[in-house]
């Protein structure tokens, strides 16, 4: 410690010229070693520099880099004198010690209690605390940076590893497709191989039946040769012994004549002798000449003869040798019949067994037929008895009405009588069902409240509180500015009531201090059964609920409805007036009242706007369904005709729609007891008869709007073709496929927790899912997205705002053949497809939107089929989209 002091005391003895000459021997150091942003803050504490200097130092524009910044730094610390020299020194000690060593050859010490005494003890330290603090904090972020790195680095090496499997993976079936290629190239250069030598045999068999033929020619000219020959040698042998029996008979003639004679006879046979002898030598030599050249000719022949021979043995020992091969060619020709017998068959077994499957398929399709058709019979019977039912509901509550009357009559005997037009409540009871009620759920809160129950003769004048609504008036009230109007089946409307919506403007009339009177009843507060709001973009309208009011008054208008339904049945026109619909039209109703209620006012709504066009009446929410049931009916009895009709061939005559009993739709909630207050406390048994009671089978269901900008996606059923048109989608520009991205568990579970999930496969170690993000991203890049999900992921799709585009391709035996060539590069068969049409088909009324179908005729090939698809996706992104 002692030799630290000295140390310390040594610099301070030195004065300011000796000092400031020790760092300007080392400035060429210090400036290229020094940050000033390190420096300033202990400078600042010891009193050498100001605010303003260190501004000036750090920020100032005339310095453009740390040499500049610190040789001004030096240049200030110059003119502090020798305090600054002192401080300069002292603050290399703790954020640069070499350069301290360099400059004063000390080693530098780190002692608090011995200082130059240019600060005071307590910002020394907050100083350096400061100092140590930003180390530190410069420290955990390096530490922080580096745990980055090293988990990023381990995600990069788990994903090569994964790569490097998925290389491998693909390598060795690189390698098996080389091997299997190499294969095939070898049999067929075998195949070539053995083609050509057929070929060559076949050449020469054709060849030695040529010099066959030939030979057999030569052999017939030989043969003609030599018989020629011996008809001349037997010619020369007659003329020879005819010669020979002449001199006989003459040597005989001249023994028998005279002497003299004799001796002339004998000189003229030994002339004739002479002439005969000169004669036959000159004959014999021309005869011996050709009987030469016959032999010679004739030893020609003989060769030729034998060479011919020799061609002949050779031909047919080819001859044989072709003949054991054609043997061997018919006894693998036995084989493959036999074989082919064999298949045949296997086949003619395995057609049976589709047959008897088919069969077994029509049973349940009978069953399933049967079933339906009972189920249809049992809502029928269910249907009649709920109407028995109302109608003795209604009768004891006209019974209790009575009873009350006569209590109440009873009892103002002895008392003051009632002020006229006061009206007793009546008896808390279940709601019949009805299509919507006129303002509110029956309240029995308010006591002075006039309410009154079905059957009386007038309604009160009076306008309705919040409590009003627990019995609705038969008839119309004399006076009263609200209407009521009863349809069979005890359907009870309403209108008049502040809460409607003006029907033509589209706006909400709603009366500004009206405000929740009509909780019982908000499919009349929002314009259309249960509450929802079909259009976009509507608002309140005092102005429009004058209006409206205005126009009730003077019975121009009878409703305030206004929304928009998808029929699910198609309706045939029967009178005049009203309106032909098909199954999945969008109608706009816009008067529920129309006629007394017995029908309702629509406009047929363009594919492409809101707007309507054609108008008409059609039937009410009852009427349809007891029509629907009816069809429901009828196609049951014909389901064995329509099951040999092929897909796509007629039109859709009917979507079969089932409602979850909690789930109620806000069409049909009307028609049940599910618009009454769940405040309220009921009878149990009741209870249980109104929560059996709901409708199952939905006309109509209410519809949303909307007008999507980007490109929406594409979505293929059935999904095997859609892999088809996708590679060829992909090729072509606005048009890409969406992957499914590989997550791991903790991307999963986060992705899970924001809904960014559409399908999700399993798969090792975590799992394959098509996410909302990578959609919209896609639509962002004005890309139509192709989809290759299920039809039950719509619904999931439609939440996150993403309306896709469902395209049908219509499948039947004829068009599966047309896709024979890409299921086999799928793995797929025809049957296979036409089941997965049929299953998806049936998912298509499930589905809570419109989608577009391609009849089988309307293309020839898959290129056409292409160009359709197209058409029909730039066609749905211009319409409307409606949504359930």
């Amino acid at each position: 410690m002692a030799e630290l002091c000295r140390t310390d005391s040594s610099l301070t003895a030195l004065d300011e010229e000796m000092l400031w000459e020790m760092m300007e021997d080392h400035r060429c150091r210090i400036v290229r070693s020094i940050c000033p942003s390190r420096l300033t803050p202990y400078l600042r504490q010891a009193k050498v520099l100001d605010q303003l200097d260190e501004e000036e130092v750090l920020h100032s524009p005339r310095f453009t880099n740390t040499a500049m910044r610190v040789g001004h730094l030096l240049d200030l610390l110059k003119t502090r004198g020798k305090n600054g020299a002192i401080a300069f020194l002292e603050s290399l000690k703790f954020h640069n010690p070499d350069v301290y060593t360099l400059v004063t050859g000390l080693q530098p010490s780190v002692d608090f209690t011995n200082f130059s005494g240019l600060m005071e003890t307590s910002k020394l330290t907050e100083c350096l605390a400061g100092a140590i603090g930003s180390l530190q904090e410069e420290l955990s972020q390096e530490k922080g940076q580096k745990e980055a790195l090293l988990r990023q680095c381990q995600q990069l090496q788990e994903y090569l590893g994964q790569a490097e499997a998925r290389a491998e993976a693909l390598r060795q079936l690189e390698a098996d497709h080389g091997r299997m290629k190499r294969e095939v190239s070898a049999h067929f250069h075998e195949v070539l191989k053995l083609k050509d030598e057929m070929l060559s045999l076949s050449l020469h068999y054709s060849n030695a039946l040529q010099e066959k033929d030939l030979a057999a020619t030569r052999c017939r000219g030989l043969q003609e040769e030599l018989y020629l020959m011996k008809q001349e040698l037997q010619r020369e042998k007659m003329s020879s012994s005819c010669e020979r029996e002449f001199r006989e008979r003459s040597l005989k003639m001249t023994n028998d004549l005279e002497p003299g004679d004799e001796e002339l006879s004998r000189l003229k046979e030994e002339n004739e002798r002479l002439r005969s002898l000169t004669f036959s030598l000159a004959e014999k030599d021309i005869l011996e000449q050709n009987l030469d050249e016959a032999l010679e000719s004739r030893q020609e022949l003989v060769n030729r003869i034998h060479s011919l021979r020799e061609q002949a043995m050779a031909a047919e020992r080819q001859r044989k040798q072709y003949w054991e091969e054609k043997e061997q060619t018919l006894l693998q020709f036995q084989k493959t019949k036999v074989d082919c017998e064999i298949y045949k068959e296997k086949m003619n077994v395995l057609q049976s067994q589709v047959v008897e499957l088919q069969k077994e398929r029509d049973q349940a399709y009978s069953a399933r037929d049967g079933s339906q058709l009972e189920m249809s019979q049992n809502l029928a019977e269910k249907d009649a008895l709920r109407r028995k039912v109302f109608e003795l509901t209604d009768q004891v509550c006209e019974l209790r009405q009575q009873v009350q009357r006569l209590q109440a009559q009873a009892e103002s005997l002895p008392g003051p009588k009632q002020e006229p037009g006061a009206r007793e409540p009546c008896p808390k009871r279940k709601q019949q069902l009805v299509r919507m009620f006129a303002l509110c759920p029956w309240d029995d809160s308010d006591g002075s409240s006039s309410e009154q129950c079905p059957g009386e003769a007038e309604a009160s004048p009076q306008d309705p509180g919040p409590g009003h609504g627990a019995g609705l008036p038969g008839g119309r009230a004399a006076g009263a500015d609200k209407r009521y109007w009863r349809e069979p089946h005890g359907h009870l409307h309403s209108s008049g009531h502040p809460g409607l919506r003006g029907r033509r403007d589209g706006v909400v009339p709603r009366h500004p201090d009206y405000d929740g009177g009509l909780r019982g009843n908000r499919a009349l507060v929002q314009g259309c059964p249960g509450g929802h709001d079909p259009g976009s973009g509507r608002q309140t309208s005092p102005e429009g609920y004058k209006k409206l009011v205005q126009d009730l008054k003077a019975k121009v208008a009878t409703s305030g409805d206004s929304f928009y339904i998808r029929v699910n049945l198609a309706l045939e026109r029967r009178a005049e007036g009203e309106l032909q619909v098909h199954c999945n039209d969008i109608l706009h109703v816009t008067d529920t009242l129309f006629q007394g209620g017995s029908c309702w006012h629509a406009h047929r709504v363009g594919p492409y706007s809101t707007k309507g066009t054609e108008q008409g009446t059609i039937p009410n929410y009852a009427q349809a369904q007891q029509l629907l049931i009816a069809l429901i009916q009828d196609m049951a009895h014909r389901s064995t005709m329509a099951r040999k009709q092929p897909s796509g061939g007629a039109q859709k005559l009917v979507r079969i729609v089932s409602m979850d009993r909690t789930k109620a739709s806000p069409l049909w909630s009307s028609f049940d007891g599910g618009q009454s207050d769940p405040s309220q406390v009921e009878d149990p048994s009741t209870v249980c008869f109104w929560a059996e009671s709901y409708f199952t089978l939905v006309p109509y269901t209410l519809v949303h709007s909307h007008r999507p900008s980007r490109p929406r996606p594409v979505l293929f059923v059935p999904r095997v073709v859609g892999k088809i048109l996708m590679e060829k989608l992909c090729l072509l520009q606005g048009y890409k496929k969406c992957p499914a991205a590989y997550l791991s568990q903790e991307e999963y579970d986060a992705s899970s927790q924001r809904g960014d999930i559409i399908q999700e496969r399993e798969a090792s170690g975590g799992r394959y899912c098509v996410t909302c993000s990578t959609v919209e991203s896609l639509m962002g890049k004005n890309t139509h997205a192709l989809l290759d999900i299920q039809l039950d992921s719509v619904r999931v799709l439609h939440k996150m705002e993403i309306f896709p585009i469902i395209i049908h391709i219509s499948i039947n035996e004829k068009v599966a053949k047309k896709f024979k060539k890409a299921l086999q590069r799928l793995g797929t068969t025809e049957d296979q497809l036409l089941e997965a049409a049929r299953q998806e088909e049936g998912e298509l009324d499930k589905v809570p939107c419109l989608y577009s179908s391609l009849a089988p005729d309307s293309w020839s090939d898959l290129h056409a089929l292409l160009g359709c698809v197209r058409l029909a996706i730039a066609d749905e992104q211009k319409k409307v989209v409606w949504t359930e």
